[in-house]
């Protein structure tokens, strides 16, 4: 190693004013407050509060600095109480790079590395120059666990999966995430004014009325009309929103490779530049919901060694937000040579286990019949009509459910309306627990769960439910086994 390499390195001139910028989104809005609503407009400490943020993000810049050895990063920090950090190259499972419109300007990039299991990064360079962040993810890359003269990665990466603008809005047409612009602007709307979305729902209605008495519409004809046409307008905006925030998260998507470690790059305005090593992937979730279908589309999404509690952007999660069922086979194919992917041999649910997906349901509709009946008289037996529908839903989920394993992964598929397939190599396993409740032993069945290390909050058990005891146990015991045998492997 040279002393170049050795060498402290600073962050950027710039990083005081996008640490001030940070700290400030910390505390705008009780400093906002106090100017505006203090007893004394003529106070100066907000100002002085202000300046105070200012010297101690300056001084963050002189004091902060880091460099390489060997095998490990070293971060120096402090301003009172100096530290210093060493972070093992073979530590560090994840590296992102995030730039917003202003990083973007200034040509520079948020770096934070990120550890298996950690509630915070490991360390976060606010800011890099955008070329010193892609050069410490290169090298961060190179010196992994299994970086070697044999292995390095190469100087260019391999694209994967791109998305064309067609693509990203088909994924804002399958998302829901326009829900999160309506919600904010009614609780924002109900902020400024009580009064106004009730008035829009009523000047709505009004327009409506008066069209429907001009063609003749009275009645329950302009009830329904009137129902239909806000249904039809709320999903028309709610698609909308979704494709506009599909285009500004997911513009430009590229999913890269470089050796044996995973890049995404995306985003419009703020660009996000998120890696993980190959061997960190913990587990796998294909989706397909009734959108997918109609589009002809499926997602792809891993689950890494890399909590994710406070800042979901910042993993690498998603591999294929959206994308044809053959390129999301032919991902998985690449990715995991030795699955068999996608020519599992499936063993079916066992077709009796129905009535157990319908059953907590029963309690619900017979609530629902008491109630109509109650509130309807004998019209509301017509409830009853859920029971024979919840029969039917339970049926189709138990025929599309099943489970395969091989030397490789084990896998599970479930869902009729949405459907998921959940997998994991056999040597991601970290422990398995059998699971039997009073009914379970009434009726013979087990459930086996299968555990794996940095499941996301959004995905789906990886399980197998209903089994026949024996079978059960018998599957328990070979994937022990297997598990006994080999290494687990982060």
């Amino acid at each position: 190693m040279t002393d170049v390499a050795h060498a402290s390195h600073r962050l950027h001139p710039m990083s005081w004013l996008f640490a001030l910028l940070q700290q400030l989104r910390q505390f705008v809005v009780p400093l906002v407050a106090a100017f505006f609503f203090g007893g004394d407009r003529n106070e100066l400490w907000p100002l002085i509060g202000i300046g105070v943020l200012a010297l101690v993000s300056v001084w963050r810049y002189f004091t902060y600095r880091y460099g390489f050895s060997d095998e490990a990063l070293i971060v120096r920090s402090g301003v009172l109480e100096r530290s210093v950090r060493v972070i093992p190259f073979a530590r560090i499972h994840n590296v992102a790079l995030q730039q917003s419109l202003l990083h973007r300007m200034f040509g520079v990039a948020e770096v934070r590395l990120e550890s298996a299991g950690g509630q915070k990064p490991e360390a976060e360079m606010r800011v890099l120059k955008l070329a010193d962040a892609l050069a410490l993810e290169t090298l961060v890359r190179r010196r992994g666990v299994h970086a070697g003269p044999a292995t390095q990665a190469p100087a260019t990466a391999a694209p994967l999966l791109t998305l064309p603008p067609g693509e990203v809005i088909r994924l804002g047409m399958i998302s829901n995430r326009g829900l999160i612009v309506v919600g904010a602007a009614i609780g924002g709307l109900s902020q400024y004014s009580p009064r106004m979305l009730p008035n829009l729902l009523e000047r709505w209605g009004q327009w409506l009325l008066g069209w429907a008495s001009q063609n003749g519409m009275q009645g329950s004809v302009h009830v329904a009309v009137a129902g239909i046409s806000l249904a039809l307008v709320a999903i028309v905006l709610l698609r909308l929103f979704s494709i506009l925030l599909a285009l500004l998260q997911y513009h430009g998507f590229i999913l890269s490779e470089s050796g044996r470690r995973l890049t995404v790059e995306r985003g419009l305005l703020a660009r996000w530049r998120t890696s993980a090593s190959r061997r960190r992937i913990q587990a796998w979730t294909l989706r397909e919901n009734v959108m997918h279908r109609l589009l002809g589309r499926r997602s792809l999404d891993i689950d890494t060694a890399v909590a994710e509690q406070h800042n979901q952007q910042r993993a690498l999660r998603e591999l294929a937000p959206v994308a044809t069922p053959a390129a999301c086979d032919s991902l998985i194919e690449h990715l995991l040579p030795h699955s068999a992917w996608p020519r599992l041999e499936w063993r079916p649910q066992p077709r009796n286990a129905w009535w157990r997906l319908a059953l907590p349901g029963l309690p619900i509709a017979l609530l629902l019949m008491a109630l109509a009946a109650w509130g309807l008289g004998w019209w509301g037996l017509l409830a009853l009509l859920w029971l024979p529908w919840s029969g039917y839903v339970a049926r189709r989920h138990v025929r599309a459910a099943g489970y395969a394993v091989n030397d490789e992964l084990v896998a599970v598929r479930e869902g009729w309306w949405s459907r998921h397939w959940r997998f994991a190599e056999l040597d991601k396993l970290q422990a398995l627990q059998l699971t039997r409740n009073p009914l379970d032993r009434r009726c013979g069945t087990a459930t086996l769960w299968l555990d794996t290390a940095g499941a996301g909050t959004t995905s789906p058990p990886l399980r197998i439910r209903f089994l026949p005891d024996a079978e059960a146990r018998a599957l328990c015991e070979q994937l022990s086994r297997t598990l006994a045998q080999h290494p687990l492997r982060w």
